[in-house]
């Protein structure tokens, strides 16, 4: 930035060189018939010209330099922050928001600061030329003096006009982003329901509604270009009418006249800088408005107001690799040494350590809460031991707890990058955790095996094959409490009744919970709980829950004709 100031002041200054040397070409050379000292005057404009170029390209290469860099920097600083708060983001931002802050907001804040070389330089230009006037005439420096300020001061309003049609500008723009990713996200859902007409003619109202806010915002932008060009060329008239007058009183000569109009000349390109670099400086402005919004962004405060523990993140993905809340500036407390139950005072649950427990929920919803609560995603009074879950250190809690959902995002990279979540894991390791669940034919029927590339979300794996990787990696990440939602809701029966046998081997003599109605799952289970009504109303066996528990019996039977699954009885 500063070598970016040093070149622009440089080339800026510059440019009012030349006008002196033409002025001492006219008169020295020209007019005094001296054709020696004009062409050493004209040699020196030449050698005035190639300085000034060298100048400007070393100028554009930095300022593109201090652009590209900032965007690069910006981008890494969005990134590393939308991984830091996870799984909360979804609650706080709209996807659409997002978008627009990793695109456009980050190239608009870049930009604002390709403006400092040549905004420092414009000013001591401006410096330089009413310094030089002074010499030539004191009334025209003074109109030079005047006349910049007066400038800003048409311009001003315009440009906090602008600020405030930017600003709602992209309010809109990014709440029509969201609902544009919503639709094309749920378009088949859409087309089920018949909805898609429907969604479609509110898009194009809220696209309607922002075109005529792009309107306004062009409507004010308009007025501040053509001020930015009409300004400068009034100023340079008046200037330049007024120094033609002095030199028909005799005041200043043809050469002066000659240099006075080309030091006003040269002063029209600091002032377009400071004009066009206040309009970018308002986009920018809002842009960086919108990225500090982002990056401000913390997760449920765990210090803070209770009674957030309710909220639901259904439907957040990538939580089963990403992190999600951070410890406020209270000291966290010691993570448990070892294994340790977790209790959720709000359903009365109790997760036993090194044991598998499954809970069996009337409103999935209410499954979904259950696992927000135990993976700390919400504020809430689980504790862990016989400490809040909350006062735990966060990065303990998501290498110890890790909630595993079966929508939860698969990056791009090869199956095998996918599916090592931990450092050091080999081949061997992965193929015991696609074993366990029952994914050996999803490595068999792609070409390249685990070097197969698989896509960004696996679009190139059917619904149950996701999901079966998507159990694979949790199971391999070797969390100590592992919890479950739907492991299996996507799979047929016989490759569900081996998931559940294996995942019974895989965890042994570690937490494992299961959040689910399978009672193939269900069977496998040391410990059943009905979730009715945000309440656990019922423990203990799958068989024993199904004969004493009606509502239970009418929760977990898919067919009347079915028997309940049999309970685990040691066998592999």
């Amino acid at each position: 930035m500063l070598r970016g100031s040093l070149l622009g002041t440089a080339w800026m200054v510059g440019l009012s060189v030349r006008p002196y040397l033409i002025s001492r070409a006219v008169d020295d050379g020209l007019r005094a018939g001296d054709m020696p000292a004009l062409t050493a005057w004209v040699a020196a404009i030449v050698a005035a010209g190639l300085g000034l170029s060298w100048l400007g390209i070393l100028r554009h290469r930095t300022m593109t330099f201090v652009r590209e860099d900032a965007k690069a920097r910006s981008a890494a600083l969005v990134l590393r922050q939308v991984a830091r708060i996870g799984a909360v983001l979804r609650r706080r931002a709209a996807a659409g928001e997002v978008a627009t802050v990793g695109g456009s907001d980050i190239d608009w804040t870049a930009q604002v600061l390709t403006l400092t070389g040549p905004g420092v330089g414009a000013v001591v230009a401006y410096a330089v030329v009413a310094v030089v006037l002074w010499s030539i005439s004191p009334l025209l420096a003074l109109c030079v003096l005047v006349g910049v300020p007066a400038v800003g001061l048409v311009v001003g309003p315009l440009l906090r006009r602008l600020d405030g049609a930017e600003s709602v500008y992209r309010q809109h723009q990014g709440a029509l982003t969201a609902r544009c990713g919503d639709i094309v996200a749920g378009l088949r859902v859409l087309a089920g329901v018949g909805g898609r007409d429907l969604f479609a003619r509110r898009y194009a109202a809220r696209s309607r509604q922002l075109r005529a806010e792009g309107y306004r915002v062009g409507a004010v932008a308009s007025w501040i270009d053509a001020a930015t060009l009409a300004i400068p060329g009034l100023f340079l008239a008046a200037v330049v009418w007024l120094g033609a007058r002095m030199t028909v009183t005799g005041e200043i000569s043809v050469g002066e006249l000659v240099a006075v109009y080309g030091y006003v000349a040269t002063l029209i390109v600091p002032v377009w800088f400071l004009l066009e670099g206040s309009h970018q400086f308002i986009r920018g402005r809002v842009a960086a408005r919108r990225i500090i919004d982002l990056l401000t962004l913390t997760p449920d405060d765990v210090g803070g107001p209770r009674g957030g523990g309710q909220r639901s993140s259904r439907g957040v993905p990538g939580r089963a690799s990403g992190p999600g809340t951070v410890p406020d500036a209270r000291r966290p407390e010691p993570a448990p040494a070892r294994a340790a139950d977790l209790h959720d005072p709000v359903t009365g649950l109790t997760v036993h350590a090194g044991r598998l427990t499954a809970v069996a929920a009337d409103d999935p919803a209410d499954a979904v809460a259950l696992a927000d609560r135990l993976g700390r995603y919400v504020v809430s009074d689980v504790t862990w031991g016989d400490r809040p879950l909350s006062g735990r250190p966060l990065d303990e809690v998501r290498a110890r707890i890790l909630v595993a959902e079966h929508e939860s995002h698969i990056f791009a990279g090869t199956l095998r990058e996918v599916l090592r979540t931990r450092p050091g894991t080999g081949d061997e390791r992965i193929t015991e955790a696609l074993r366990a669940a029952s994914a050996e034919d999803v490595v068999d029927a792609l070409p390249a095996g685990l070097d197969t590339p698989v896509d960004a979300r696996a679009r190139m794996l059917s619904g149950g094959q996701r999901q079966r990787v998507r159990l694979a990696r949790a199971l391999l990440a070797e969390p100590e409490v592992l919890i479950l939602v739907d492991p299996t809701s996507a799979v047929d029966a016989h490759t569900e009744a081996r998931i559940a046998e294996r995942i019974r081997s895989a965890r042994a003599g570690r937490t494992t919970l299961v959040l689910a109605t399978s009672p193939l799952l269900l069977g496998r289970a040391d410990t059943v709980a009905h979730l009715r009504a945000g309440r656990i109303v019922s423990t203990g066996t799958h068989l024993d829950l199904f004969h004493r528990d009606p509502d239970y019996r009418a929760l977990v039977d898919r067919d009347s004709a079915d028997e309940p699954a049999e309970p685990y009885r040691g066998h592999p």
